[in-house]
């Protein structure tokens, strides 16, 4: 049986033999997965790409000889392969993770740290390699570069409305596409990015330097305010709390839900009970069926549901999965999902 799966053929890129060896070890334990080589630096990486003809590649960043950002753009402009990049995700490390996104990254996971590194990243890296050689990459990056912002909002603005917004892979650069496209004055954003500590901080801080409106980490017990975004930090879960006419923000650090947190599904669920039919609620590229069953609660509660297709998803997973509930109201590829929230803020919520 198992000589007849075709494997996803994967190449290890990492100057540290006890990293490059976890990594093997957690990707090995995948029958869905073949490691074909190893290589200490990207002068390695590149020889073997040409013999192996590896389909996805995990990167370290920083290496000796050639930095791994240097090498993923060399890489991207010539010989394009899905890379996920595997680092130590320290404040510094993190602003090198960004800018592998925009360089056409697929994902980014933390180096793990510890007696057992291997089970830490055979909790997530197989699924993500497997996503990873099924991703689509083309025209991702021009699609998602960020262009002027809709003319402010001239719309009504109910205390009670909120946006929430779920994204996994790919989502990184999908926000950084759709959050400067919204204008300023809108109804408070929250959004759940599967992404590790302080990496959220950093994203956060890039997507704030185009958007016009404040993006930041979310604190605990923050009221929410109109033209307000806030990205649940890494390892935390966030929930919308009933505060007067609004909402304020609550962090938690309670089991991982769909094997994530934060997790989609728990900010679906917080606002299909505290905010019900004045939530707007967006699915975007991810992996697995985080936020498809908070969808379904949000439905029934009579918030307004878009999801962004296929053909604009760096992965389809999330939104797939989502769609399937039946409790999606709108499939929109993500060029068009600006004007999509707006349409649905300007109609009235159901009572």
């Amino acid at each position: 049986m198992n000589s007849a799966l075709r494997r996803v053929r994967v190449l290890v890129v990492d100057d540290s033999a006890l990293a490059r060896r976890a990594i093997h070890e957690a990707l090995t334990s995948d029958p869905a997965i073949e490691v074909v080589g190893m290589a200490a630096d990207a002068y390695q990486a590149r020889e073997q790409i040409l013999a192996l003809e590896p389909e996805v590649i995990t990167l370290d960043l920083q290496m000796p000889l050639m930095d791994g950002l240097t090498f993923l753009k060399i890489l991207q402009e010539h010989h394009p392969i899905p890379v996920i990049v595997v680092s130590s995700l320290t404040p510094a490390g993190s602003e090198l993770a960004m800018e592998a996104l925009e360089a056409g990254a697929v994902d980014v996971i933390q180096k793990p740290e510890g007696s057992r590194p291997a089970l830490q990243l055979a909790r997530r890296l197989p699924a993500l390699v497997r996503a990873a050689a099924r991703s689509r990459r083309t025209g991702v990056r021009e699609k998602t570069t960020p262009t002027a912002a809709v003319a402010a909002w001239s719309g009504p603005v109910d205390g009670r409305r909120v946006i929430l917004i779920g994204a996994s892979t790919g989502g990184v650069e999908a926000l950084r596409f759709l959050l400067p496209q919204l204008p300023p004055g809108l109804p408070p954003i929250v959004v759940v990015q599967h992404i590790p500590p302080n990496f959220s901080r950093v994203m956060a801080e890039h997507i704030n330097r185009l958007a016009p409106y404040e993006v930041r980490e979310a604190v605990d017990g923050e009221l929410l305010r109109p033209g307000l975004c806030v990205v649940a930090p890494g390892d935390f879960h966030v929930l919308l709390q009933r505060y007067g006419n609004g909402y304020r923000v609550k962090l938690s650090q309670t089991a991982p839900v769909n094997h994530c947190r934060p997790s989609v599904d728990v900010l679906f669920r917080s606002g299909a009970e505290q905010a019900g039919a004045h939530a707007v609620a967006v699915v975007l590229t991810g992996m697995g069926a985080d936020g498809a069953r908070g969808m379904q609660l949000l439905r029934a509660a009579g918030a307004r549901t878009l999801a962004e297709s296929e053909e604009s998803c760096v992965v389809f997973g999330m939104p797939q999965a989502a769609i399937k509930t039946g409790a999606v109201e709108r499939v929109v590829p993500l060029q068009q999902m600006p004007r999509a929230i707006l349409d649905v803020l300007r109609q009235e919520p159901v009572k």
